[in-house]
C-alpha cells in the first residue's frame, strides 16, 4: 500500500497543487479530491483538479499491478461522498509483464518539462503508442497538423493574455509561485523554465509575478508538436477518464523519452475551449500536451504522505471527510 501511495503522489497535477488525499480502507486506497485545493480562479468547475486526482489514480493503479495484483477501480463508489474519486482494492495475484513493468518504473522519472525542445519530430511509431495510451483509458489523442497547431497556438496565446490581466489570476499564479522556504508544493522558481526570447510560443508564465526574478531567455522550438487529449461527453466521470489517460500517455512519453509539458490556458476559457472541442460530436478537450525531445528536469516538490492520508470515517454514514 505504501508504494502504491507513493506512486499516487508522484502525479502530476495543475500549478502542483496535489488536491488529494489518501485512505486506506478495507485492504485498498480510497483517493480523495481535497478542493481546499481548487484554483478558484482558472478551474471554477474543478475539472482540472478531477483530472490531477484521476493521474493519482492511475499511477496507484499502475503500482498497484506493478506489485503483482490486479487493481480493481470503483469510480465514485459512494454517492453519500462526492469528493470520494475512486475506490481502488487489490484483485488476484498476477505477474506483471514488461509494459506494465516500464510504466511503473516511469513514475518516478516522469517531469513537467518547461525547457526548449529540439527541432527532432516524434517518430510515427512513437505518436501511435502515445495514441493508444490515451485509448486504453477511453480517450482520444490527436496529433495537430501545422494548421491546427497555429490555431490552438493562437487560442492559447489569447487566453493567455486575457488570464495575465486578470488581477485575480495573478494573485492566485502568487499563492502558488511564492512559496515560503522548505514548501511542499506549489511551483517552485526552478520550475519555472527560460524565456523565449522571441515570444512565440505562449507557455505558461509562472514568473509573472516575480518580474525581478533573473531568468535567462532561451530559444524554443518553432514547430512545437502539439497533442489533444478529448473525451466523449463533459463532466466529472469524463473528467476522470481524461485525468487516467493523460497519466498514461505521460508514462508513456517518459518510457521513450519524450518531454511533456502542458499548455492548457486556453482550455480554461469557456470561448476558447469551445472553439477547440468538437461539440458537434460530443467531443471536449480536456488537455493540450507539447511534446518533443529535451534535457532532463528535476522533479518538483512533494507533500509527505503524514499530510495527505486520513482516517477512516467511523461508520458508512459518516460524511465526506473534505469539505466540499
Amino acid at each position: 500500500m505504501r508504494i502504491c501511495l507513493e506512486a499516487a503522489s508522484a502525479a502530476p497535477s495543475i500549478h502542483n497543487t496535489q488536491p488529494w488525499l489518501f485512505r486506506l480502507r478495507d485492504g485498498g486506497i480510497d483517493i480523495l479530491a481535497d478542493r481546499r485545493r481548487r484554483l478558484e480562479v482558472i478551474d471554477p468547475q474543478g475539472r482540472e483538479l478531477l483530472i490531477s486526482v484521476a493521474a493519482a489514480v492511475l499511477n496507484a493503479r499502475v503500482a498497484m499491478l506493478g506489485c503483482g495484483w490486479v487493481p480493481i477501480l470503483r469510480v465514485f463508489p459512494n454517492a453519500a461522498q462526492p469528493d470520494l474519486v475512486a475506490r481502488i482494492t487489490p484483485g488476484p495475484a498476477a505477474a506483471p509483464d514488461p509494459t506494465v513493468r516500464a510504466l511503473a518504473a516511469a513514475i518516478g522519472r516522469r517531469r513537467t518539462n518547461r525547457r526548449p525542445f529540439s527541432d527532432l519530430p516524434l517518430p510515427d511509431p512513437v505518436v501511435t503508442e502515445l495514441t493508444a495510451a490515451a485509448a486504453a483509458e477511453g480517450a482520444v489523442l490527436a496529433t495537430a497538423d501545422t494548421a491546427g497547431t497555429e490555431a490552438v497556438l493562437a487560442l492559447t496565446r489569447t487566453a493567455d493574455e486575457w488570464q495575465r490581466a486578470d488581477p485575480a489570476y495573478r494573485e492566485e499564479l502568487a499563492a502558488w509561485t511564492l512559496p515560503p522556504r522548505g514548501r511542499s508544493d506549489g511551483v517552485p522558481a526552478q520550475a519555472f523554465g527560460p524565456q523565449d526570447e522571441r515570444d512565440t510560443l505562449p507557455m505558461r508564465d509562472f514568473g509573472l509575478v516575480q518580474p525581478d526574478l533573473h531568468r535567462r531567455n532561451a530559444r524554443f522550438e518553432p514547430d512545437p508538436t502539439l497533442v489533444v487529449l478529448s473525451t466523449e461527453g463533459d463532466g466529472r466521470l469524463a473528467w476522470v477518464r481524461a485525468g487516467q489517460a493523460l497519466q498514461r500517455v505521460l508514462l508513456t512519453a517518459a518510457v521513450r523519452g519524450v518531454a511533456a509539458a502542458p499548455m492548457t490556458q486556453a482550455l480554461e476559457e469557456p470561448l476558447t475551449r469551445q472553439l477547440i472541442s468538437d461539440q458537434a460530436h460530443n467531443q471536449y478537450a480536456q488537455v493540450i500536451l507539447r511534446l518533443g525531445y529535451g534535457r532532463a528536469t528535476a522533479a518538483s516538490p512533494r507533500r509527505p504522505l503524514a499530510e495527505t492520508l486520513i482516517a477512516e470515517p467511523r461508520s458508512a454514514a459518516c460524511r465526506s471527510d473534505v469539505p466540499s
